[in-house]
């Protein structure tokens, strides 16, 4: 794993793990979880991988290190956390092009979401990497159907390097599978799959930051 990919790895774990916890505990006593969101929120913008370690920290302390695959769950629990998702991955905008990003980003984290409980089955498999390549091209056309509302030229530069890294992860995913299909090393599928994920979030932020 590249420093890179650590990096975004570690970045994930607030959205996917400890964001959908703190919105269920919202629902027992909901100023503890607002204390809880804003602590958590600055501590990790303060110190970029700390959630991360905070979870590495409980799994070793339940003797859980060795038998979860931290990319696998992660991947595991987007499926389940999308509906409970940050609001800093949905755009405040009514019309169709903004909204339609969201859905395809959505959409794309929903299909990457499936592949721990499919790669064991070629057939299945190949059929959700048709979905996923599917979902890839869909999510670049909303991206483009959304520049047109993006007056700067500063924020236009901004979303093309984003779609520029988008396309570049996701090559990297095309590659992984390959090397998969020959070495059958599942664990590079999960990091690749999460760095795609993590990809599609920066687009919508980057969208946000612009547009709103």
């Amino acid at each position: 794993m590249t420093m890179g990919e650590e990096s975004m790895l570690s970045s994930l774990v607030l959205p996917i793990l400890v964001g959908p916890s703190l919105v269920n505990l919202e629902k027992q006593d909901p100023g503890a979880a607002q204390l809880l969101k804003a602590a958590f929120s600055n501590a990790e913008s303060s110190h970029p991988g700390l959630c991360h370690s905070f979870i590495l920290g409980l799994m070793k302390k339940a003797e859980l290190s060795q038998k979860v695959n931290m990319n696998e769950s992660l991947l595991r629990v987007q499926g389940a956390a999308l509906d409970q998702e940050s609001p800093d991955y949905r755009i405040n905008r009514s019309e169709d092009a903004f909204q339609e990003l969201c859905k395809k980003s959505v959409g794309l984290k929903k299909i990457l979401s499936r592949i721990p409980d499919e790669i064991g089955d070629r057939k299945a498999f190949l059929e959700t990497i048709k979905e996923i390549a599917s979902a890839i091209k869909k999510l670049l056309d909303a991206v483009n159907e959304v520049a047109v509302y993006i007056i700067f030229g500063s924020g236009k530069q901004r979303l093309e390097q984003r779609k520029r890294e988008f396309v570049k992860y996701s090559k990297r995913f095309s590659t992984t599978l390959k090397e998969y299909f020959r070495d059958g090393q599942a664990n590079a599928v999960f990091l690749s799959a999460l760095c795609l994920i993590q990809q599609s979030n920066f687009i919508i932020t980057t969208v946000k930051d612009c547009c709103e």
